[in-house]
């Protein structure tokens, strides 16, 4: 009982330390009980099957409480995700547990703490991906703890987390191990200072950061249509009507950008017909009157042919020798009326793309598709396209989920990328955390690439940040509206930029090291 206790503990705690509702300090000792739970039952006869319970319970508890909103958008991938993701986590506590039956404290505790980067890299990556839970992006509602993001990403938040944890739950060992309380306090000393040098830094680095760059302003557009009830019902000629009336009220000669969000115009446009489309005319007649306006949306865009050979991975069949593409975009049109588009590339899992569709269709069917409104696979495009003015402003649009992936969007900087903007639709999860945290971890993307950010969502919460990842201005859930602001642009590449995630390819690297090496020593000292 007293094991079961400290696994709900911890699960608990890493719940009520995450984004938007909880307080990110207890991150630094959400992990501690289940470590004590697992130490007490190392030597127990039937200790991987209890470590396996105990971390799994932990695990649920955590995704549970903080992402169980996607049940507003599908029960089926609720359950997917809460159970899949739980029993990756276990897994790798599991695997920590068997080396550290082998190996000394601190080249478990090393493992331990690589193992997990090593799983938030490997979540950023597989067809199943769902980094939602990446433990740096806890910190996304407190950005003035960690301004040094800019060179670490978010890896650099996981690793201070796990060194705390660690620390304490070392020092908590050594006192039960010789009742002196003087370990304690130096204990709380060490880790209160490994806590509050980065914050420090970090005020240092926000008081002192200055946005360099041209301003401009933006005019971001907020429709609130209801994607359940409203969305595809409603016409691309509404659609253009709506926002053209929203882009009315706040529009000024000075406006450089209007932004629309995810998919807002979704009435079976052709991929080779776009140029004709209500889409891209709504953008061309409001610009026409503001030469110094651009006009950036989501759309949705089939692209059907009969030619075998343009099948790809992606592609989908609709009969015989009929394929088509379905693509969700994002779309660019200039005053003089020439015009671009940008695929989506990191897709939603189950909801855009079938994951190993290869293994998986033959088992279970076409059951991992219509989780969200969809019946096909999306379509994507390799490269980070970035949108240039005449005077060589460059917006990079991340639509959607696209907004979670640290290293994915440092190549909208790479391809010069002067600000970024995010285009979606999060009212398919209801007025819960989860539009509240995709927000927040937008303003970690603005720090790491040092990039201002116009936010574009259907329903709310749109919103413009700031270099440093401050909220300048937002619009709030559910309100119907245009948001008019301004922000600055920046052509300076931070570390990250140019360096991605290398503590995590580093933490690789040490992660296979240190288990091939613990399984092929003798046992050692625990």
């Amino acid at each position: 009982m007293k094991n079961i206790l400290l696994s709900i503990s911890s699960g608990l705690l890493l719940a009520i330390s995450w984004p938007t509702y909880g307080f990110p300090l207890f991150l630094f000792f959400g992990f501690v009980p289940l470590l004590l739970a697992e130490h007490n039952i190392r030597q127990n006869k039937y200790s991987k099957t209890l470590v396996f319970g105990l971390a799994y319970l932990s695990f649920f508890i955590w995704n549970m409480i903080t992402t169980w909103w996607i049940y507003n958008s599908s029960a089926f991938g609720m359950a997917v995700a809460e159970i899949v993701n739980s029993l990756l986590m276990t897994l790798v506590f599991l695997l920590y547990h068997i080396v550290a039956k082998r190996a000394s404290f601190l080249i478990s505790a090393l493992f331990l703490a690589c193992l997990w980067m090593s799983f938030e890299y490997f979540h950023l990556q597989w067809q199943v991906s769902w980094p939602w839970l990446n433990l740096g992006n806890g910190f996304a509602n407190f950005p003035s703890w960690i301004q040094w993001y800019e060179y670490t990403g978010t890896f650099g938040g996981t690793l201070w987390i796990w060194i705390v944890n660690i620390g304490v739950f070392k020092s908590i060992l050594l006192f039960l191990e010789h009742k002196d309380k003087t370990i304690l306090y130096r204990s709380a000393i060490r880790n209160g200072l490994i806590i509050l040098i980065p914050i420090i830094i970090s005020v240092i680095i926000l008081k002192t950061y200055e946005e360099d760059g041209e301003e401009i302003e933006v005019l971001i557009l907020q429709p609130n249509i209801d994607p359940y009830t409203e969305k595809y019902n409603t016409t691309d000629n509404r659609i253009s009507k709506l926002l053209t009336s929203l882009t009315n009220t706040e529009i000024t000669e000075n406006t450089n950008f209007i932004l629309a969000p995810e998919t807002v115009f979704a009435d079976n446009n052709r991929l080779h017909n776009f140029s004709k489309s209500i889409a891209k005319r709504t953008g061309q007649d409001i610009v026409k009157a503001y030469p110094n306006a651009h006009f950036l949306s989501g759309i949705s865009l089939i692209d059907v042919f009969n030619d075998p050979s343009r099948i790809r991975q992606q592609t989908n069949i609709y009969k015989e020798n009929i394929f088509y593409d379905d693509y969700n975009s994002a779309f660019f049109v200039r005053p003089d009326g020439t015009d671009e588009l940008y695929h989506k590339s990191k897709l939603v899992v189950g909801v855009e793309n079938f994951p190993y569709q290869s293994i998986l269709k033959p088992i279970v069917g076409d059951v991992m598709i219509d989780l969200g409104g969809t019946v096909a696979k999306k379509t994507t495009q390799d490269d980070r396209e970035v949108f240039f003015t005449r005077d060589s402003i460059g917006v990079g649009t991340m639509i959607c989920y696209e907004s979670i992936y640290g290293e994915f969007t440092t190549g909208y900087v790479r391809n010069k990328a002067s600000f970024l903007a995010v285009i979606t639709n999060d009212a398919w999860w209801g007025n819960t955390q989860g539009h509240k945290q995709h927000l927040s971890y937008a303003r970690l993307r603005a720090i790491e690439t040092r990039r201002s950010i116009a936010r574009s969502a259907n329903t709310g919460i749109s919103a413009i940040i700031n270099q440093t990842g401050t909220i300048v201005d937002q619009l709030g859930y559910e309100k119907q509206g245009a948001l008019k602001g301004k922000l600055k642009t920046n052509d300076k590449i931070t570390f990250y930029v140019k360096a991605g995630n290398y503590i995590a390819r580093i933490a690789i690297f040490l992660t296979v090291f240190i288990f091939l090496f613990s399984m092929t020593r003798r046992r050692g000292k625990v």
